[in-house]
């Protein structure tokens, strides 16, 4: 089992945007030093839900403070770059770094972004198998030529070839953000492991893996293929020395970041969207993920894994909202946790 963060970044009531992705890159620091296993960073536009707009960007300062632990994107949101330029950043960071980067892709939502960004509603909606199967033989072929609806080119090396690392002949890992079957279909069919969200809990998780090895097989994908396909389950970590502590904590603090970054959201075609009620949704994240004592946090993982094979976890670590409470969440689940797991 391998446990890292999940940083979003979030700017809480109050506080400046600069204070919040100094927290971000602190956090993501002291992962390495407490022995997690990696760093996962998220990615928003216009939002104080999550401030960094470039999770690449941020995982290539990561990496560059860093010397062991796995940085990775959750996600690159793929709808609003071009293919191509986000798997020469992927291949660069991948060579530079030793093959300690990965790259978690995601549709997206029916953002303004797309608007800014000029990629267009259509993008969202029908334009995410053609973007993600344009990256992957960027990061796998020799040369490539744009032959779909949306980019077209012609036939062009590629520079820097990511099979060249010398930690594999396979390139940057590529995960995929599911939260649909037709997603998890996606996703399989190329023998791509999953990203799962945080507000789906073991069922629902354990459902989503039996259906993507179920396509997996019938893609023709190798018994070893499924067998080791290591899935992330995204979710929320606070660790105190009694649960109703750690459920306080993230009651107080979690709420108004919520309220604020969900309400910034706008749609790029004026649909309306319903909101989660953020005092109700906090507390159905700490019912279903690891939220409590260092015991508590320890038997909630094992449970998780072993009810739906996931094997990977990228836990928001900074729901406290505060940069000292974040590095002690974080060296607990190093110290208290990770030990027991192992």
């Amino acid at each position: 089992m391998r446990v890292g963060s999940f940083v979003l970044g979030a700017q809480f009531p109050g506080q400046g945007q600069g204070e919040a992705l100094h927290r971000a890159v602190r956090s993501a620091e002291v992962a390495e030093e407490a022995g997690l296993d990696s760093v996962w960073l998220a990615e928003h536009h216009f939002v104080p839900y999550g401030t960094c707009p470039s999770a690449v960007t941020l995982a290539a300062l990561l990496l560059g403070r860093t010397r062991r632990i796995r940085v990775g994107t959750a996600v690159s949101v793929l709808p609003t770059v071009h293919p191509v330029a986000l798997g020469e950043q992927a291949a660069l960071l991948h060579l530079t770094s030793g093959g300690r980067f990965s790259l978690g892709v995601g549709r997206g939502g029916p953002w303004v972004d797309l608007e800014v960004f000029g990629a267009g509603l259509k993008a969202y909606e029908q334009g995410f198998p053609e973007s993600l199967d344009l990256l992957m033989r960027w990061l796998r072929d020799p040369s490539v030529e744009g032959t779909g609806d949306r980019f077209r080119f012609r036939e062009v090396a590629v520079v820097p070839r990511p099979s060249e690392a010398l930690t594999d002949e396979s390139g940057p890992e590529v995960v995929v953000a599911c939260t649909s079957p037709a997603s998890v279909r996606l996703a399989a069919e190329r023998g791509l492991p999953m990203l799962l969200g945080m507000h789906v809990g073991d069922e629902e998780k354990a459902e989503m893996v039996a259906l993507w090895r179920r396509h997996a097989r019938a893609a023709g994908r190798s018994g070893d293929e499924i067998r080791d396909a290591a899935h992330v389950s995204a979710g929320v970590c606070q660790i105190a020395d009694r649960r109703t502590d750690a459920v306080e904590t993230l009651v107080k603090a979690m709420p108004g970041w919520l309220r604020q970054g969900l309400d910034a959201h706008v749609t790029v075609d004026g649909r309306a969207r319903g909101m989660r009620d953020p005092v109700a949704y906090t507390e159905l994240l700490c019912g279903l993920h690891p939220v409590g004592t260092p015991r508590l946090c320890v038997d909630r993982l094992a449970a998780t894994s072993e009810r739906t094979g996931v094997s990977r976890f990228a836990l928001l670590v900074e729901g406290s909202g505060d940069l000292a409470a974040t590095e002690e969440n974080v060296r607990r689940l190093g110290s208290e946790v990770l030990p027991h797991l192992r």
